[in-house]
């Protein structure tokens, strides 16, 4: 239940929605298996597995939800050597070679016959809405698949007026800004919550940019200077906050390769093992309440309030 990668998205309206509300229109949306001849399936699953008959789980403010998408997987080559037969046995029958419309159907054709022999790839994908702090987190390392989910839910709720949080600075300015201050002995954050790793990704501006990173490497090292004096900017940057997480942040302010420490993740070792719900809603509340921490005091050296995103 601890996630891992996630994308942070802000409210542009104040969200007023119950829990009720929201579990009531998911369940209109529910998730069910791909029919034999269907390529894919997109719905909402329990979010704490088989341990909860609901599709939404509430904890401190945190509504927790998850998004399931079934896919049919069919080789490409697989198709294509079925397509490729077809074609030549229509030619040989009719002495013609097959037009683009032909082939276009025939593939169509196998496809659809070969749906029902096909594996499936099913994903699921985890968020939690916070309407006090204005966000929806989504646990996913791709944008693509976060975009997805909020299309899920603002399909079923109706509407869903959210935004990518955006600084007024270029988050790769300020990323650089901080090791800058760092290499120059000054105090790079506004909160003391923070703190640097030992991980970086640089890239430069041009037609002919270039990319370094370095790992495992004090970011107050020469070797760090001298992609600065490069005029490279910072587009990754290890951190650490408040002793409790480490994490990876990308230019797209995206929080990437999250860590909690083992002071985190076993504060609800107590728990009995035997009470799984009990032990999954305690890790959800815990890790959503870190998280938040976390986002609000990182989105605050952006100088950016997820509640300044709500229209007057």
């Amino acid at each position: 239940m601890f996630f891992k990668n996630v994308f942070v998205f802000a409210f542009t309206r104040t969200f007023d929605w119950t829990q009720e509300l929201i579990e009531e229109q998911l369940q209109q949306h529910a998730f069910t298996p791909c029919a034999s001849t269907e390529l894919s399936h997109f719905g909402f699953t329990k979010p704490l597995g088989k341990h909860e008959a609901w599709l939404t789980h509430e904890s401190s403010g945190n509504i927790l939800f998850c998004a399931r998408k079934e896919e049919k997987i069919l080789p490409a080559p697989v198709i294509k050597d079925y397509v490729d037969e077809r074609i030549d046995t229509l030619e040989v029958e009719r002495n013609h070679t097959a037009t683009k419309k032909e082939r276009e159907q025939i593939k169509e054709d196998v496809t659809f016959e070969l749906l029902p022999r096909a594996f499936s790839r099913i994903t699921d994908t985890h968020a939690y809405i916070n309407a006090k702090e204005n966000i929806i987190v989504i646990n996913t390392a791709s944008r693509g698949k976060a975009e997805d989910v909020l299309a899920l839910l603002r399909k079923a709720l109706g509407t869903l007026p959210v935004t990518s949080v955006s600084p007024e600075k270029a988050p790769d300015e300020v990323m650089t800004d901080w090791v800058d201050g760092l290499l120059n002995g000054e105090q790079s954050f506004i909160n003391g919550d923070l703190s640097f790793g030992m991980e970086a990704a640089f890239n430069s501006i041009g037609d002919q940019s270039a990319s370094a990173s370095v790992k495992n490497q004090d970011l107050s090292s020469d070797e760090v200077k001298a992609h600065l004096d490069a005029e490279q900017y910072v587009t990754k940057i290890a951190l650490e906050f408040d002793d409790s997480i480490s994490f990876m942040l990308h230019d797209d302010l995206s929080i990437k390769r999250i860590k909690f420490a083992g002071v985190i993740t076993e504060q609800n070792d107590d728990i009995d093992k035997d009470d799984v719900l009990a032990k999954l809603d305690a890790d959800f509340t815990l890790m959503a309440g870190e998280l938040n921490r976390m986002i609000k005091s990182l989105h605050g050296e952006f100088s950016v309030d997820a509640l300044s995103y709500l229209e007057e």
